[in-house]
């Protein structure tokens, strides 16, 4: 399964290719941090629980034409998001780390 690194992602954002981000997280974490530009499909409790449908019930929402970076807090519940794009025939990578990753590659702590 494919996944890309914070520092990756970062370097990509910067020189203008745009994925698109897809944030599963619930609504309120999204709401207080979040990356620039992304999508929030709030599932993350769903697949969390093994539920695949909540996440194919908004697959309209998502472009098929574009790779789709899927979100979450440390990247375990995005794996899930991303095998199921997969298997829906969408070019689907995970954040690793999730955003405790990308916020210590975008946020890193001051020495």
């Amino acid at each position: 399964m494919a996944r890309i690194l914070p520092p990756d992602l970062e370097d990509r954002l910067a020189e203008g290719d745009r994925p698109f981000l897809l944030d599963v997280r619930p609504e309120a974490d999204y709401r207080a941090d979040a990356i620039e530009g992304s999508h929030n499909v709030p599932v993350y409790d769903d697949l969390r629980g093994g539920d695949e449908a909540a996440l194919r019930d908004h697959l309209g929402e998502i472009p098929e034409d574009r790779e789709v970076v899927v979100v979450c807090k440390m990247g375990v519940v995005a794996k899930r998001g991303t095998r199921i794009l997969a298997e829906e025939g969408y070019d689907a990578a995970t954040l690793a780390g999730g955003m405790s990753g990308w916020n210590s590659v975008s946020c890193p702590l001051d020495e």
